[in-house]
């Protein structure tokens, strides 16, 4: 009778350690980009078209290295985002930011890949030699890997954040933080409309960095007896 008193523990992946493997390994996709490249600055999509093909000719290396471990961070994302939906439904939310959540996560899991897939078919100099298709596939990473990355990241943080307000079980300070990343997420659409607005895609993902782990640290591991016997029921 006393150990059915007992909190249940979540049987998952810790999300800590999930959240340090993807940021560290887009970290190491823009430090080894950067290395590779000899600390030459990734080609602007909006710049001279003659200087954004010297740059991806230069430097096909760096661009599949760097898209390598891109592509790797993705991977960390997506499990981090199925583990911290499974256990806000474990800690007993039945709410619809749950899912939310979830699609938000996995689509910016499947944009991160998409971009750094991109990236990678730009080092193939049969690809950066025709101008339609350079411009092409250095628009759709930089789209891919920006604002469709923000927007769907911005779903993942306010999924989690709403949830955690009602349900209690996040700080107030961590909450009211990642409502504050996910609004720069969604605002990042303005983006395709008035260029001044990509301030908020290193707002969202750098800032996304320090909530993924922030919330990997604090997100209960056990729920009481009363969110087990909700989830008996259910």
């Amino acid at each position: 009778m006393k150990s059915s008193q007992r909190p249940r523990r979540f049987a998952g992946p810790a999300l800590l350690p999930v959240a340090l493997a993807h940021v560290l390994l887009f970290a190491a996709s823009l430090a080894v980009g950067a290395i590779l490249r000899h600390g030459s600055e990734y080609a602007n999509p909006y710049g001279p078209i003659e200087d954004v093909q010297r740059f991806f000719r230069a430097n096909p290396n760096a661009l599949r290295w760097s898209a390598f471990l891109s592509l790797g961070s993705a991977v960390p994302l997506g499990i981090y985002t199925a583990t911290v939906a499974s256990r806000l439904r474990f800690l007993g939310v039945r709410a619809a930011g749950t899912n939310i959540a979830l699609f938000g996560g996995f689509a910016a899991s499947v944009a991160l890949a998409a971009s750094a897939l991109c990236s990678w078919v730009l080092s193939v100099p049969e690809v950066n030699s025709s101008i339609t298709t350079l411009r092409l596939m250095h628009f759709l990473s930089f789209l891919a890997g920006g604002v469709a990355f923000a927007i769907s990241f911005g779903l993942l943080v306010a999924g989690v954040s709403v949830t955690s307000l009602f349900a209690r079980l996040l700080p107030r300070w961590l909450i009211w933080f990642g409502l504050l990343i996910a609004l720069a997420g969604e605002l990042s659409s303005i983006s395709l409309v008035a260029y001044p607005m990509t301030f908020t895609l290193p707002l969202t993902r750098f800032g996304g960095f320090l909530w993924l782990i922030a919330v990997g640290a604090e997100l209960p591991k056990a729920g009481g007896t009363h969110d087990r016997e909700s989830n008996a029921l259910e």
